[in-house]
């Protein structure tokens, strides 16, 4: 699953409450007009082939991946630092041209979301903020507002609706535990993903992005490792007092959270490193993206007791996996080189872009038709009407060309599959299983 408003309209509260109104019929429609979301949280960056340099035999510094003695180490496991490493790159930094500075006054914007295109900078805190890529955050928000749908049980601080749903207090609880939530899987755990993501790629952004914060030296190693570490303790330390808040007698939100944090770990750092086995790689994407934040919004205000709460979030993170082969068509000469197995790489274009379209459609045709089976017509028609759109763009963008067409795609497609996965979520939260 991979541009500035919407960040902020994701966590704003009244939003939260119109998204969960749904349940009346006569607001169902509303959810055509809000086709607005976060396909620039998908869309690949363009790589380039500049900025390598071999270190000299005089060379001191680099960064290093394997332990080396000498000097000692004032490293945190498990980020290795300056001084432990056999590597024989350089890392050099690089004028903001390099990023090819967008002319359009968006540069500096595009800089805090963490987005191509950006500007330079060297305050320390809009480069900590770039690193954590806030624009990425809005996939994980929307996945905990689906979530908090799915329980049935988000109250609105005044619902005009619903003369049974008017507890202000009630409401204003939900309301701040919804955003807490966001807060947790946006900011942090995101943050902590994209940080440790990027320390982890260093050595192959400086040969394809080497204006990033990292590889261009913007920030030191040791502000990046505090930053890796204080995301994630502060992430679980959020998601532990989420638990304690819902009353949970298992800390659900924080196994959640460990859990996901863990897949992060391995899909960034060796030796698993799940991104370079594309099947591996893509599904703990789409997990990530999808599924995890789902649940995590669910426990929040509710419970996972039925297998469907987990079936459904695990179909739609195989279609995450889908569109995350969308951001490797680009990158397929660079992946091959590196030894990569991106699923284009081990398919071709032609195999991926078909495994690509086959399991963002076959999964949401699959949700769809267990919607129809429990008695919910009308949810099964609203998700099949948006799908229809889906295959077209399939049909006339990602088959004739997913490389030239990969970002358009992504753009053209992905605000009806997230519609798709609220109308889904909503199904859940308004059916009766005691029927």
């Amino acid at each position: 699953l991979r541009h500035s408003s919407f960040a902020a309209l994701m966590i704003k509260i009244p939003i939260f409450h119109l998204l969960f109104c749904l349940k009346i019929p006569a607001m169902k429609t509303i959810v055509a007009s809000l086709l607005l979301t976060s396909t620039a949280a998908f869309t690949p960056a363009t790589r380039s082939l500049a900025g390598i340099h071999h270190r000299s035999a005089s060379s001191s510094t680099s960064l290093h991946m394997i332990p080396n003695r000498e000097p000692p180490s004032n490293s945190f496991y498990p980020f290795p630092t300056e001084n432990e490493s056999t590597s024989n790159l350089l890392l050099n930094a690089r004028s903001p041209k390099s990023n090819e500075e967008v002319t359009d006054g968006s540069a500096d914007v595009r800089q805090l979301l963490g987005v191509k295109g950006a500007s330079g900078t060297t305050d320390i805190w809009k480069i900590r903020l770039q690193l954590t890529k806030p624009v990425t955050w809005i996939p994980l928000v929307w996945g905990v507002m689906c979530g908090a749908a799915a329980s049935g049980n988000y109250h609105w601080i005044w619902n005009p609706f619903d003369p049974n749903d008017r507890n202000v207090m009630l409401g204003l609880e939900d309301a701040l535990k919804g955003f807490v939530g966001m807060i947790l899987a946006g900011p942090f755990l995101t943050g902590y993903t994209q940080t440790i993501n990027d320390w982890y790629d260093r050595e192959i952004d400086a040969i394809n992005e080497p204006y990033r914060p990292i590889p261009s030296g913007a920030i030191s190693e040791g502000q990046v490792i505090f930053q890796i570490w204080f995301l994630l303790l502060g992430g679980l330390g959020i998601a532990y007092g989420l638990d304690v808040w819902a009353g949970h007698d298992f800390p659900t939100v924080l196994a959640l959270s460990i859990f996901g944090s863990w897949v992060s770990y391995i899909y960034s750092a060796p030796p698993l490193k799940l991104k370079q086995n594309g099947w591996a790689g893509n599904y703990a994407l789409g997990c990530s993206y999808i599924s995890l934040p789902w649940w995590c919004g669910q426990a929040i205000f509710g419970e996972l007791d039925r297998p469907v709460y987990f079936i459904l979030p695990i179909l739609y993170s195989i279609a995450g996996l889908g569109i995350a082969i969308v951001n490797d068509f680009k990158s397929i000469e660079g992946d091959r080189e590196l030894g990569l197995q991106s699923l284009p790489v081990a398919f071709g274009i032609d195999g991926a872009k078909w495994i690509c379209a086959g399991s963002v459609t076959l999964t949401q045709l699959g949700v769809a038709a267990y919607l129809y089976s429990i008695g919910e017509s009308t949810y099964a028609a609203i998700l099949g009407g948006l799908l229809l759109p889906q295959i077209y763009f399939q049909a006339t963008l990602l088959l004739p060309d997913p490389v030239a067409n990969d970002v358009k795609y992504q753009a053209s497609s992905q605000p009806f599959f997230v519609f798709g996965i609220l109308a889904t979520a909503l199904c859940l939260g308004h059916h009766d299983f005691s029927a």
